[in-house]
C-alpha cells in the first residue's frame, strides 16, 4: 500500500510505501496526481519516503510501476528518495539516465532536507 500526500501549495507529492507494492498502488497514485498535473502542468517534486524498499508483490506490480514512471517523469521537476535503502543510491546514479526529473538521494531521516531541495 502507498500513502500518498499531495501538498498542493508547494506542488509536492509525498509517497510512503507501507508494504509490498501492488498494481492498485500505482492506479491510486495516478488518480491523486494526474488531476493536479492536468490543472497545474507539473509537480515541483515527488518524495519517496521509506526506510527500506518493500519490493513488489508481483511482476504485474513492477510493470505498473514502470508504466507510472514512464507516464509521469516528464511532469515532475525533481524526485527525492528519502530512504536508507540502497535503492535510493541506485536511483540517483542509474535511473537518472532514463527520466527527465532530477533525482537525489537522502537518508530516511532527511525528509525535511528532501523537501527543501525540491523547493530550492
Amino acid at each position: 500500500m502507498l500513502i500518498i500526500k499531495l501538498d498542493k501549495e508547494n506542488s509536492i507529492v509525498l509517497i510512503e510505501p507501507t508494504g509490498s507494492l501492488d498494481v492498485k498502488d500505482f492506479q491510486a497514485a495516478a488518480e491523486t496526481i494526474d488531476p493536479f498535473i492536468e490543472k497545474c502542468g507539473k509537480l515541483n517534486g515527488l518524495i519517496i519516503h521509506r526506510e527500506s524498499f518493500p519490493g513488489w508483490d508481483s511482476f504485474s506490480a513492477l510493470v505498473s510501476h514502470l508504466k507510472f514512471v514512464k507516464n509521469h517523469h516528464t511532469h515532475i521537476k525533481r524526485i527525492a528518495f528519502a530512504t536508507d535503502s540502497v535503492v535510493g543510491t541506485l536511483a540517483e546514479s542509474l535511473v537518472s539516465h532514463f527520466v527527465d526529473a532530477e533525482i537525489k538521494h537522502f537518508t530516511y531521516a532527511e525528509l525535511e532536507q528532501a523537501k527543501q531541495w525540491i523547493l530550492s
